[in-house]
């Protein structure tokens, strides 16, 4: 038996990245050109069943059957395939199937709260003839319990492999030996390592692994695999080969990469990126990272502290429910780091005991706030009537190009102050978001600003209080609808809040070309509707309080407050 054995996981791992839909002829070359380098298993995919997934769904290997593996293999006098199941999606007595065929190695893997139901069935795919190894998902957030749990397990059966997974692409190699030689010392299979490259720590975990006692490396070719992808088995041939030219062989996997994956990864484009470089950090799925950057909401600080309290939940996966709690609530503006039971049994703090400057200055006055969407634009003309008519209080934020100089120019978004700060006229008053850092704020300005005191609290109804204003404020022209009221409107106009609807049809949904706005569907949905239903708080709190309520004058999907400013200024 060879000392050390390399994996290929590039037709089951690169599947995440094209949904498994390899072309055969591909498949075919990938797994000669391996055979030829002196990789000793070549994973062909998952096995799975209708029963489980939808084939309509996923491509070929996603399914990878044994009619599938013969065509492959079929004249190539190569190396042993290896087939993927996931624990509980699959059924033993279909592994039968790939008796007699070059499948050799089954690998089931599984989380931590399934293991000791993954070891028994592994042990029957053992029982049918099969190599088996167990992968171990998420294997950095086992606490000491559950590895010597583990261990114990391990300890009574007597499976081929085990694999630690760097899941997130988060560790490091300083950490490698510590995490591997209690499990060679206490254990009597061969132990696997298959490494993440978010950190591009792939190569360098792969040798201390090996230097650790690992026995079986994975790598994709060309380090294809999901996000920032894989070790290149390449990069590994390529190390070994300089000592042991007689076993492997880097050129053919160099002249299949030329071939064929250099195009695949024109049109994929797996590989090092920012978001996956934060998962690695923090060790946590990177679904949280990207869903958090597509987002648009949030700068990297921001994203860093919703990532550390991420990290704290110890969750298995992507949990998109605890992503939203956790921005509904606002936490990761706090200082401090959040745990579990101030998640679930947070209640609203205290209303800060701060003198509000600009707090009734302007009683009984009409106030007009400016949007950002297209039609600020489009009715700037109608829009400037409306102002000499009337001479309102204008708030604006973000962006306004030279269309209007208000009286008070607002931010609430991070991303945005930075952008645009600098486009704010002299003649206009800055009033900058509590939650934008001091050291932010000098960083880009040197103005005197006004500090916009409110508590971002997700869910809660809007309200007042001392000055102080309640309300999810992922949208800066409702924050300055409290604004005005705190300053004393007795009416609110607004124009440009055009609503989030228009994408759907490849509709603009600034004025302007706005690069830090997201287009996640569900996101925008989200945005539209959370504003819809604070418009509605914000107009009953309005005429609670003895005023009018909300005047949309130009055109918006929010058509239960669109007034029209032709009423206001004709005749």
């Amino acid at each position: 038996m060879k000392t050390l054995e390399i994996l290929d996981c590039t037709i089951r791992d690169g599947g995440y990245v094209n949904n498994w839909d390899f072309d055969v002829k591909l498949v075919r070359e990938t797994y000669r050109a391996l055979s030829k380098s002196g990789v000793d298993y070549v994973e062909l995919g998952y096995h799975g069943t209708e029963k489980y997934f939808d084939k309509n769904q996923y491509g070929l290997f996603r399914f990878t059957s044994r009619e599938t593996v013969d065509k492959i293999c079929q004249g190539i006098d190569g190396a042993a395939i290896s087939i993927m199941v996931d624990f509980g999606k699959y059924d033993i007595a279909d592994i039968k199937s790939y008796l007699g065929s070059a499948v050799k190695l089954i690998r089931v893997a599984f989380h931590k709260n399934k293991i000791t139901e993954a070891i028994k069935d592994a042990e029957k795919i053992q029982g049918l003839g099969f190599k088996v190894s167990l992968n171990l998902m998420g294997y950095s957030s086992y606490n000491e319990n559950e590895k010597q749990q583990l261990i114990t397990l391990l300890n009574d059966t007597k499976i081929d492999y085990a694999y630690v997974a760097d899941s997130y692409g988060s560790i490091i190699p300083d950490q490698i030996d510590k995490l591997f030689k209690p499990l060679i010392q206490k254990t009597n299979l061969r132990w696997g390592f298959h490494p993440h490259n978010n950190l591009q720590m792939a190569f360098a975990n792969s040798l201390a692994a090996i230097n650790s006692g690992a026995t079986i490396v994975d790598g994709s070719v060309y380090g294809m695999g999901r996000g920032s992808g894989n070790l290149p088995t390449e990069t590994l041939l390529s190390y070994l080969s300089i000592s042991k030219p007689e076993i492997y062989n880097v050129s053919p996997v160099l002249n299949l990469i030329d071939r064929y994956y250099v195009k695949l990864h024109e049109k994929y484009g797996w590989g090092y990126n920012l978001p996956y470089m934060l998962s690695g950090i923090y060790g946590c799925h990177p679904s949280y990272a990207k869903d958090l950057i597509d987002r648009k909401e949030y700068d990297i600080e921001e994203i860093r502290k919703i990532l550390e309290i991420v990290k704290a939940h110890n969750s298995i996966g992507f949990d998109k429910k605890l992503l939203e709690s956790i921005l509904k609530k606002g936490f990761f503006r706090k200082k401090e780091l959040l745990n579990d039971s101030v998640l679930q049994n947070s209640k609203p703090s205290n209303k800060e005991k701060v003198e509000v400057s600009y707090r009734n200055i302007q009683p009984g006055t009409d106030f007009l706030v400016l949007g950002g969407g297209p039609t600020l634009k489009k009715y700037q003309k109608q829009i400037r009537e409306f102002i000499l008519r009337y001479n309102p209080i204008i708030l604006g934020a973000n962006y306004l190009a030279d269309l209007f100089v208000p009286h008070y120019h607002a931010f609430s978004n991070r991303r945005r102050y930075i952008d645009y700060v600098d486009t704010v006229s002299e003649k206009s008053k800055l009033l900058i978001s509590k939650y934008i850092p001091k050291d932010i704020i000098r960083e880009y300005t040197n103005r005197s600003y006004e500090i916009i005191h409110y508590e971002d609290k997700g869910d809660v109804p809007f309200d007042i209080d001392g000055g102080i204003i309640s309300s999810n404020c992922r949208t800066v022209s409702l924050l300055l609808m409290g604004v005005a009221i705190v300053m004393g409107a007795k009416r609110i106009f607004v124009a440009g809040l055009d609503g989030y609807t228009g994408f759907e049809n490849n509709a603009e949904i600034h004025f302007y070309e706005e690069e830090d706005e997201t287009q996640k569907r569900e996101v925008l949905m989200d945005k539209h509707l959370g504003n819809l239903k604070y418009l509605e708080e914000i107009d009953e709190f309005m005429f609670q309080h003895g005023k009018e309520g909300i005047h949309i004058i130009t055109p918006t999907a929010y058509t239960k407050f669109y007034k029209g400013i032709e009423n206001y200024i004709k005749g």
